[in-house]
């Protein structure tokens, strides 16, 4: 399942349009390998503040700030719960770019889609959360971040990955050393919504190199369902 949702999510095509002055960067060159086709056109002096709109097979989908849409290259990542510097352009944009390939991401870029699906599990407070950092080593770094998830809510958390490292015990986690070769190639974090099918999300990346990832989100609650089902298989 993991393989066949970034291959599947190559045929979902987005294409900017920019509209922009003569003075402002251009992003074909940044966006050409994220599954983004991009347009630029020139506003004309005195015009509104440059912006960007978003379609999907040709269907309109949204706009917003150029400046937001810069904030994807390098995301905030802040722990869940403080949430308050985070612009909202930045979380606009994480969802109208469900299901795009992503081929050049960077483990910040994809600390930062992370935090986005984690957050929102924080602020629903129940359900389950499935997350597999390839190694127990790797997710070391993210030990006061899930501690924070376990403490502060009713969360079931489940967290996967090379058994390299020995995790502390934490009251509402449970850690699975992986054995199944696919899971270990793959970062993912999905949230079952709690009981709320509009609140299921999911992010799976594959590791192309040392630190470069292919990956993609989803808010379909099927597909979420089915990323979990993947997971759980792989239980103890």
């Amino acid at each position: 399942m993991l393989e066949t949702l970034v291959a599947d999510a190559h045929q979902h095509r987005k294409h900017f349009t920019v509209y922009t002055t003569d003075g402002d960067a251009d992003l074909t060159a940044q966006f050409e390998n994220r599954g983004v086709t991009v347009e630029q056109r020139r506003l004309p002096d005195g015009g509104p503040e440059p912006f960007v709109t978003i379609h999907d097979d040709g269907e309109f989908i949204g706009a917003l700030r150029l400046a937001d849409l810069e904030e994807l290259l390098a995301p905030p990542v802040v722990r869940p719960g403080s949430r308050e510097d985070v612009s909202a352009g930045y979380r606009a944009l994480f969802e109208l770019l469900e299901n795009t390939v992503f081929s050049s991401l960077d483990r910040r870029q994809l600390l930062g889609a992370s935090r986005e699906i984690e957050d929102r599990a924080f602020r629903v407070g129940h359900g389950t959360l499935r997350a597999s950092f390839q190694s127990f080593s790797v997710f070391e770094a993210q030990t006061e971040v899930y501690r924070h998830l376990a403490t502060e809510t009713a969360l079931d958390i489940h967290v996967y990955g090379e058994d390299d490292w020995s995790p502390p015990d934490i009251e509402g986690i449970t850690y699975h050393p992986s054995t199944a070769e696919s899971v270990d190639r793959f970062w993912v974090v999905a949230f079952d919504g709690g009981g709320e099918e509009m609140q299921a999300c999911a992010l799976v990346a594959r590791q192309e190199s040392e630190d470069e990832y292919a990956g993609t989100w989803t808010y379909d609650p099927d597909t979420v369902g089915e990323i979990l089902a993947d997971l759980e298989a792989t239980d103890d």
